[in-house]
């Protein structure tokens, strides 16, 4: 369909996951299982679903993936919001994460329609 390293929104993905990895290295050791693994995890989803949507070979399948992916953003919003509740994180680092993360289930939304 696509290649995914030319979509701004895989680009922007991809900036997201080195934020959150860097954000997580400050988390405290007794969360590598928990919460550090799972925000890790989504984290990289993001990105990974935009690529494999526009590998697949129809535009409904890459709106799936799309869709995927809007999952994982929000499950992402969610888990820095409670490291930001827990006072692991200070507002306002957690502030540029989220903030990037509504830009990019911004462009996701956009994207969606324009394939419809």
């Amino acid at each position: 369909m696509n290649d995914y390293r030319n979509l701004k929104i895989w680009e922007k993905a991809m900036t997201l996951v080195e934020l959150v990895y860097t954000l997580v290295k400050q988390l405290p050791q007794d969360e590598k299982f928990g919460l550090i693994s799972q925000i890790k995890k989504c984290s990289i989803s993001i990105p990974s679903n935009i690529a494999e949507g526009a590998g697949r070979n129809s535009k409904k399948e890459f709106i799936h993936f799309l869709s995927i992916t809007n999952g994982s953003t929000t499950e992402l919003e969610t888990q820095l919001i409670l490291m930001s509740r827990l006072k692991f994180i200070s507002d306002v680092e957690i502030k540029v994460a989220l903030d990037l993360c509504k830009e990019i289930r911004n462009m996701n939304f956009s994207l969606q329609r324009s394939l419809k």
